[in-house]
């Protein structure tokens, strides 16, 4: 009902501040399952995506949005649950299972699944490696994977940044990827992989994002321990993007 709630009413105020540029929303199927494979820069994508779209998006989302102590902590918690968000523990494992048997269930409910390949933000803008999660998902659904593509939402809403700049959001929705030639190969790395690298590929050339063949995740650690130097540079669509090359 939340989901709902701040659709009609909150929506409308965010479309006037933010005037929303979309392109390819046909490519977003009327009804039926499809999986929304999207970059991830902001906190923001999880509003401005679902803002765009008339159907209702199921995302996944961090456990911590679930977990984190004090009234910041409950309001955060009161919000994802309002909408709809599926709590995933990104140590991997069991728990990142029963977030993927969750999504296959809102894909078999005939509904649209939002995921970001990549598992977390980008530190500074770049396309970094994804994680098969969302191939798997595919294959073991046999749904299309839509890749869309978030193109500034980096510089609305910087990490850290807890109030968004004020300038128009520009997303671009591409057409509908089929995998159904890898029918029943589902748990095979190697062709998940592949997939996954497909995804990617997609999410390079509609977003013009440098692509990076390491996980976000590992970047992060990295910078946390001041072993890696962060460019901060965001995404721009003149950007001539990089290869990718699958590992």
């Amino acid at each position: 009902m939340l989901y709902w709630l701040l659709k009609c009413f909150v929506g409308p105020f965010l479309r006037l501040l933010w005037r929303p540029q979309v392109e390819g929303l046909e490519h977003i199927p009327s009804e039926g399952p499809a999986i929304l494979a999207s970059n991830h820069l902001s906190f923001s994508d999880s509003i401005f995506l679902p803002l765009v779209v008339k159907r209702r998006i199921t995302f996944i989302a961090k456990s911590e949005y679930f977990t984190s102590p004090g009234i910041k902590g409950w309001l955060t918690k009161l919000f994802f649950q309002g909408v709809g968000a599926i709590p995933v523990d990104r140590s991997g494992g069991r728990a990142a299972q029963a977030a993927l048997d969750t999504g296959k269930r809102v894909l078999a409910e005939g509904r649209l699944f939002g995921i970001y390949p990549e598992g977390t933000r980008s530190p500074d803008g770049r396309l970094y490696r994804g994680k098969t999660g969302v191939a798997r998902l595919a294959l073991e659904t046999g749904v299309p994977v839509i890749p869309v593509a978030m193109l500034n939402t980096h510089a609305i809403q910087p990490i850290g940044k807890k109030v968004p700049r004020i300038i128009p959001v520009k997303i671009r929705i591409g057409k509908p990827l089929d995998f159904s030639r890898y029918a029943g190969m589902a748990g095979d790395r190697f062709v998940e992989r592949s997939v996954t690298d497909e995804i990617m590929y997609e999410l390079m050339q509609l977003s013009g994002q440098e692509y990076i063949d390491i996980y976000a995740a590992k970047v992060k650690a990295e910078l946390s321990k001041g072993k890696r130097k962060t460019t901060n540079k965001p995404p721009t669509e003149s950007e001539s993007p990089a290869p990718i090359v699958a590992a």
